[in-house]
């Protein structure tokens, strides 16, 4: 089984904030602007994030795992699956 992670797509987003001129004085004196500040705020975040990409072995053990005890899945009838039966309790 070869797995290939989703496609990583690049998008741009316009944010409109408000901050406090107080807030803003801080960042100037530190000599940025308050919207590189920002920038700089989300792409830490960014960089900080867990990344959900998984490697080749770590997703063939997720599925060895996964199947080790499938063949104890009881069968079950095609009729079992249908939409009346997954909605049986419902009116």
């Amino acid at each position: 089984m070869v797995f290939s992670p989703p496609p990583c797509y690049h998008f741009c987003m316009q944010v409109t904030i408000e901050i406090s001129d107080e807030l803003a004085a801080q960042v100037r004196a530190r000599g940025l602007t308050p919207e590189n500040f920002v920038r700089s705020l989300i792409d830490d975040a960014v960089r900080s994030a867990p990344t959900p990409i998984r490697s080749k072995e770590d997703m063939e053990e997720f599925f060895r795992i996964m199947s080790e005890n499938s063949d104890k899945i009881p069968q079950l009838p095609d009729e079992a699956f249908t939409r009346e039966s997954f909605y049986q309790d419902h009116d």
